[in-house]
């Protein structure tokens, strides 16, 4: 049995305005705070003595990798990305950017999603990639349209509600 696994499909470089200004506020706050900080402690750490029973050492270490890591990504991909921060020429059809309430046929239940870039998904808010399976069922649909999206707890029949841009 090998390690091998297919390659990850490359997610949609969109993101809206907001979404890349936190991104950037994201990134500054790690590089010029937060590392700096988990720098000192480090250094105070290592100061103590012995490293190889020192959790704090190992901890520190570890965050500092952690930190590391995101400022590596955050730094490739924010340039990468192409901020959306106009409306489309059609506004009644669902695009990039839009708030679209959508009831599920099935259940009579209505949820309102916002189609936002990968890097700015946020349930909680009902804010959802234009990658996922609902957002990509949806595009170019417009109010009363119904439409199959193949989720990942089977087939469901929705219908548009209303839609909606900010700005």
């Amino acid at each position: 049995m090998s390690r091998w696994r297919p390659p990850v499909a490359a997610s949609t470089a969109l993101i809206t305005r907001a979404g890349h200004e936190t991104l950037k506020a994201e990134l500054d706050e790690l590089w010029r705070v937060k590392r700096p900080e988990v720098v000192r402690a480090l250094a105070a750490a290592a100061a103590e003595g012995d490293r190889s029973e020192n959790a704090e050492y190992t901890y520190r270490k570890k965050q500092l990798g952690e930190i590391d890591r995101r400022v590596r990504y955050l730094s490739k991909r924010i340039p990468a990305l192409r901020v959306v921060d106009s409306t489309p020429a059609e506004e009644g059809a669902v695009f990039f950017g839009a708030t679209v309430e959508v009831e599920d046929i099935a259940t009579g239940e209505i949820r309102t999603h916002r189609i936002v870039g990968p890097d700015e998904t946020d349930a909680g808010r009902g804010w959802i990639s234009i990658d996922s399976p609902l957002a990509r069922a949806m595009l170019k649909k417009r109010v009363d349209d119904e439409f199959d999206a193949e989720l990942p707890g089977g087939s469901n029949r929705f219908a548009i509600v209303d839609v909606s841009y900010e700005g």
